[in-house]
């Protein structure tokens, strides 16, 4: 072999093919810089955490605020179409000539410059006239507790007047509002403010009390400064639902004439 045949002193030659080792101190760094590698710690970083759910945060809201946006433009639209339609029902049009629950004359035009939340009823109804009315005073009150709302006028004619004179609509409308107006007139006045407001009512057959229920339309009539009707509310809608559709009108109204 070639080992053998050099003989023993060329053996010491040998050391110089033995590999070289780094120093312990390069070595570590060797083997922390190969390892950072692996794990890609020496990889290019992009942004931070907290960058990242800033970007997030201030694209959802730019998506939150565009969406809100839409939902109040359509309804507003809604609310135009809406408007637009009650006002081509011709509801409410004309004036009409009533007394108060004091005897004082009252026409339309009385009433321009308010907002005014109308029900149509009578004085002995048992229970849906009383409830409807006591709605509508929560309504006002609900509007009254916002002062810088304007105020609110209620107002409850009859369709009973051949009961229902002055003095027992004062009797009945003190009972809910200091500011509730009871208006009554004649049959013939009665039926035309009746017929503008699209208000149906019949009275049913009398018992032997002479008594006798008044079938008729249940609705709350919703009137602008201008004396349009704007809005109607039946029995089905509450009174904070009612206040909120009043806030809403209110707000439209003084945005077209600002």
């Amino acid at each position: 072999m070639l080992l053998l045949s050099l003989g023993p002193k060329a053996w010491p030659r040998l050391s110089q093919f033995k590999p070289r080792i780094l120093p312990r101190s390069r070595e570590g760094e060797f083997l922390h810089a190969w390892s950072r590698n692996l794990s890609g710690q020496n990889q290019p970083r992009g942004p931070g955490l907290r960058t990242r759910l800033l970007i997030t945060t201030l694209f959802g809201a730019g998506l939150g605020g565009a969406w809100m946006a839409a939902k109040a433009e359509k309804e507003q639209r809604q609310r135009q179409q809406r408007t637009e339609a009650l006002r081509q029902a011709a509801v409410g049009q004309g004036d009409f000539s009533l007394l108060d629950h004091q005897g004082q004359p009252r026409c339309k035009a009385d009433f321009r410059g308010q907002w005014v939340l109308i029900y149509f009823g009578f004085t002995h109804c048992p229970d849906i006239c009383p409830d409807e009315l006591e709605k509508l005073v929560q309504v006002v009150k609900q509007l009254e507790a916002e002062p810088y709302l304007p105020m609110v006028q209620p107002v409850f004619i009859t369709v009973d007047p051949a009961r229902d004179d002055v003095a027992a609509m004062a009797r009945y409308v003190k009972d809910f509002h200091p500011r509730l107006l009871g208006l009554t007139g004649s049959t013939e006045q009665v039926a035309q403010v009746s017929r503008s407001y699209r208000v149906y009512y019949s009275a049913g057959p009398k018992d032997e009390d002479q008594d006798y229920i008044v079938d008729h339309s249940i609705a709350i009539y919703l009137l602008n400064p201008d004396g349009l009707f704007t809005d109607y509310y039946n029995r089905s809608r509450s009174a904070e639902q009612i206040a909120d559709s009043v806030r809403r009108h209110m707000a439209a109204f003084h945005s077209i004439l600002s």
